[in-house]
């Protein structure tokens, strides 16, 4: 490809990262998701930045700030599954047994009515548990790892397992360790970013700054995808619509409606789109 247009995304100059990144963030204690991503802005002086699915201040764990430019692909990740760790306190004493047949029992589809205070309408609605793990049990407290579809509130899935024990139980604990593809292996807190963008300041070394903001490409990397030819590039920014010839190659797991990734051959994201048709028919 040309190389007088565009780079790689992990080539990209740093104050142009600093407009289309993405950080990881260990959320603190204490602040609101709004706050954290205000300090963001404080931090590295910009104006505008934007953070996937609210913790609740208490909440501990990975929360997304896209910076600048890139905050429209937060979109893409408040669907995606969520991971967390989280502490049962119990009211009264459960055997064992028990706890498990009521872990069975709240993995898969349930029915949650979310809680008075919440930021969607309160109505019962369905939501997928996808695996809960008991890490430990010790007393009257249960360690366990769930993971769920967006939108589930573990505040009222440990209430509602508690009530469905007949003893009753309350969170008092909870990290998120994974939201869509970012996850607790590589998360940072303020104070890294604080510190990495000093020594970019003070010193010139990006490379603290490079391990802390990634490219917003990589909040994408669950979603199918394709690559298009450099010359369809700046059509599609002008709002053309995609054609089968300027396609160069593809995932093999679009499905017709879905929401895709248009890449160039450098992996640099030009838009996300819904496909017309599914991978099977692209290729014929």
């Amino acid at each position: 490809t040309d190389k007088k247009y565009g780079c790689s995304p992990e080539k990209r100059p740093i104050k142009q990262l600093i407009e289309y990144g993405i950080i990881n963030l260990n959320k603190p204690s204490g602040p609101s998701s709004h706050l954290v991503s205000d300090y963001v802005q404080k931090i590295l002086n910009i104006n505008k930045s934007g953070h996937s699915g609210t913790l609740d201040p208490k909440v501990t764990g990975v929360l997304p700030i896209a910076l600048s430019k890139a905050t429209r692909i937060v979109q893409t990740l408040l669907p995606s599954g969520k991971e967390y760790i989280a502490t049962m306190k119990l009211h009264k004493p459960i055997e064992k047994k028990q706890i498990e047949k009521t872990f069975e029992k709240f993995t898969g589809e349930i029915q949650q009515l979310p809680p008075v205070r919440s930021a969607v309408k309160r109505r019962i609605r369905p939501r997928t548990v996808y695996y809960m793990e008991i890490l430990e049990i010790k007393d009257d407290l249960i360690l366990f790892k769930v993971g769920c579809e967006a939108g589930t509130y573990i505040r009222k899935l440990i209430h509602d397992m508690g009530k469905y024990m007949g003893k009753g139980a309350h969170m008092s604990q909870l990290v998120r360790t994974k939201a869509g593809p970012f996850n607790d292996k590589n998360w940072h807190s303020l104070q890294d970013l604080k510190d990495a963008f000093e020594i970019y300041k003070e010193k010139g070394n990006e490379k603290p700054l490079r391990k802390v903001i990634e490219p917003f490409e990589n909040a994408i990397k669950f979603l199918p995808k394709v690559w298009i030819l450099d010359s369809a590039v700046s059509n599609i920014c002008h709002g053309a619509p995609l054609a089968l010839q300027d396609i160069s190659k593809l995932t093999d797991d679009i499905q017709q409606d879905s929401l895709i990734a248009v890449m160039t051959l450098k992996e640099e994201l030009v838009c996300l789109g819904n496909s017309n048709m599914d991978s099977k028919k692209i290729l014929k």
